[in-house]
């Protein structure tokens, strides 16, 4: 059943979704983790199904960063800037969305690509070919560093080795970032937060956004141990918080690796339950980061394996009931705005 929008006129700004093109990809022999379950319906995700989600579905999307995925790297050329087709693909959606020919909203407003920073020094030019390809709208990268010993937590994500953030290596690339005037979106899980909080420590002027409110695991070898874990993730959230350049993303707890009785659930889950799962960890990074470095993010198609659209929105809107309208505003779209520097 089909939930009515609340709030239908609040602006938001989604500031972390993808967009993707996996329908020529092979399909696995092996069984499917749980992450290609949950995305099996979304092996397309461009500008149409953003639209679809964003525009069709009754909420008041006003604009969107697009976060990397991957998608389109260049064919040829040095590997290490293979990934700046990316930032060109993203661009041109973006000046699609521009034109005004699918309505009054900015797609990709934003753009965060990939660079590796292992490259150290090497990797300037790959940020500068960035700058170069995003039209004014690059604002960062992101570089994963999610790592689990057990490698059932990240099944097709397995991509890193542990600590990436503490590497001498990786810092050398990442001091390249401030000067450009560039972001940072880390992804990491939360066992791995305390890599986050040093590397913010060890560059107090970067601007760093942690994806996911940490991403808490609740899969494989951490099924049935969210509760245990919910105070060291919360002590290190509030840790992290000391940084006063640090942001955080409020969503991606409708993935697999937080196994929430909503993921996959049938019937779908309602943004009741879904604002019951998510309300501790989502109140938990509003208390201790502030409204104004705080933004719910939708985190689709990925999130879709918990819910659609629409009823995610409805979920973060009930979270933030109590909240001043100044609150909302900043949770919803201010927050993403000044730190992406968008312009709209």
């Amino acid at each position: 059943m089909t939930e009515a929008i609340l709030e239908p006129d609040l602006p938001i700004v989604d500031p972390h979704h993808h967009l993707w093109d996996r329908r020529n990809y092979a399909t696995p022999q092996a069984p499917e983790h749980p992450f290609m379950t949950a995305i099996a319906d979304a092996r397309r995700y461009l500008l149409d199904e953003l639209m679809a989600d964003t525009r069709g579905g009754g909420h008041n999307v006003i604009a969107t960063v697009f976060v990397e995925c991957g998608a389109f790297y260049k064919a040829d050329g040095p590997v290490e800037r293979r990934v700046i087709g990316e930032t060109e693909f993203v661009n041109g959606v973006a000046a699609m969305g521009a034109s005004g020919m699918y309505g009054d909203w900015r797609p990709c407003a934003g753009i965060v690509s990939r660079a590796d920073l292992l490259l150290g020094d090497a990797v300037k030019p790959v940020l500068e070919g960035h700058i170069a390809a995003g039209g004014g709208r690059f604002r960062g990268i992101r570089n994963s560093a999610s790592w689990e010993a057990d490698k059932d937590v990240l099944g097709p994500l397995n991509r890193v080795e542990a600590g990436l953030y503490l590497s001498d290596d990786f810092r050398k690339g990442f001091r390249h970032l401030a000067p450009l005037g560039l972001t940072f979106d880390a992804w990491l899980l939360e066992p791995q937060l305390p890599d986050v909080i040093d590397l913010a420590r060890a560059f107090p002027d970067q601007t760093i956004i942690l994806d996911h409110v940490g991403t808490p695991l609740g899969s494989a070898s951490y099924q049935g141990k969210l509760p245990e874990r919910f105070g060291v993730w919360r002590d290190n959230i509030r840790e992290l918080a000391k940084s006063p350049k640090v942001n955080v993303k409020l969503g991606g707890l409708a993935m697999c690796f937080c196994n929430f009785p909503s993921f996959l659930s049938e019937p779908r889950a309602p943004s009741t339950q879904l604002a019951d799962e998510w309300r501790p960890y989502i109140e938990t990074c509003i208390e201790a980061f502030g409204p104004e470095r705080c933004m719910f993010e939708s985190n689709f198609p990925v999130d879709m394996g918990a819910c659609d659209y629409p009823t995610l929105w409805n979920a973060f809107k009930r979270i933030a009931k109590g909240a001043s309208t100044g609150e909302k505003t900043a949770l919803f779209s201010g927050t993403a705005k000044r730190i992406y520097s968008l312009d709209i």
